[in-house]
């Protein structure tokens, strides 16, 4: 695809059954290029994606291929585009890994590409090759008609989503008195423990500051957490009305039903789906253990305190005016504007 502005046949709607996204096994990754095609309003398929030994290399092939791709799913891939001729005509993928599926399949059919992150070393060099760049701004995105700059990423946390958490938890959170304090663990960024002394830190500050405004917490950890450090933040927030909701616990996982009922949300700086998440709502936004954030992360967080999404965590669980952020409806209003898929 070159520069120029695309023709009328170009932009031909895809039908509804050939909307494609490339689904990722890192889940993080994976929820920007499904959030999107959830925003579209049009069924769409999802394609499992699974990565052998040579996975790391994927984003240097710079005209597309299933290099890297397990045998399972290179086979599935394959036998899936045939049996489907055209094939798709939008695929949504993310991640570096992706990109190349994803120009492999432009490659043979011709599809329209919406791709999430930088697409790797080989997707750079061909940029133009894709439709839609869908890049965040704290990765400096270059300038071009086929990017879209994005605050954070783009994730499934949908006002639908909230709202349908909101009544489904509703009577089982009643109990808990207002203002209620949302806390989402992380850990660290390319690790799968936190020092157990932060987590213990982290939770007395949340309970003390709830507690002097006679609140509640409600707390979930993540994979990274580790069981220590999620024992230590337990003991925390022993002193004051809580929810603690361990990483991989039985039972449902209540995140969805504590950001809808939020008052406040703390996130710790590790988590770039967490924070981007807690700002689809329309509570306050407050980042803790900075010292948790690698080099992506601080940027990432000063794009949102410039644009007033987020704060550092005090000593104030106040408000301030903020309009929730919804990036995946922005960028699927894109798509269907280009694309004509209205």
């Amino acid at each position: 695809m070159s520069d120029s502005q695309p023709s009328e046949q170009d932009l031909a709607a895809p039908s509804a059954e050939r909307v494609w996204v490339l689904d990722d096994p890192r889940a993080g990754t994976a929820a920007q290029a499904i959030g999107i095609a959830e925003r579209l309003g049009v069924p769409f398929r999802r394609i499992p994606l699974t990565w052998n030994w040579m996975a790391h290399v994927a984003g240097l092939a710079r005209w597309g291929s299933l290099f890297g791709l397990g045998a399972a799913a290179r086979a599935g891939m394959v036998s899936r585009s045939l049996e489907e001729a055209p094939g798709p005509a939008l695929v949504i993928a993310s991640g570096s890994r992706s990109a190349a599926v994803a120009l492999w399949l432009k490659e043979r059919y011709g599809s329209r590409i919406v791709h999430c992150m930088r697409p790797g070393v080989g997707g750079m060099l061909c940029y133009s090759k894709f439709d839609l760049l869908v890049i965040p701004r704290h990765d400096h995105p270059p300038k071009s008609a086929n990017v879209l700059p994005v605050l954070g990423a783009p994730h499934r946390v949908s006002p639908l989503i909230l709202r349908q958490a909101e009544a489904a938890w509703r009577e089982r959170l009643s109990h808990l008195p207002h203002p209620r304090v949302v806390l989402l663990v992380g850990g660290p960024v390319h690790g799968t423990e936190m020092v157990p002394a932060l987590a213990h830190r982290l939770g007395k500050v949340v309970a003390r500051l709830t507690a002097e405004r006679g609140g509640a917490v409600l707390a979930t950890t993540s994979r990274r957490t580790g069981t220590e450090a999620t024992d230590a933040l337990a003991a925390g927030l022993s002193r004051t009305l809580h929810e603690l909701y361990r990483w991989g616990e039985p039972g449902e996982n209540p995140y969805h039903g504590f950001l809808a009922s939020a008052d406040a949300i703390v996130v710790t700086a590790d988590s770039v789906s967490m924070i981007s998440e807690a700002c689809a709502t329309a509570a306050p936004v407050l980042v803790a253990l900075p010292e948790l954030a690698g080099s992506r992360h601080r940027r990432l967080l000063a794009t949102l305190q410039r644009a007033g999404q987020v704060r550092l965590l005090g000593s104030d669980l106040s408000p301030w005016p903020r309009g929730s952020l919804d990036e995946a409806e922005r960028v699927a209003a894109v798509i269907r504007q280009r694309f004509s898929l209205d």
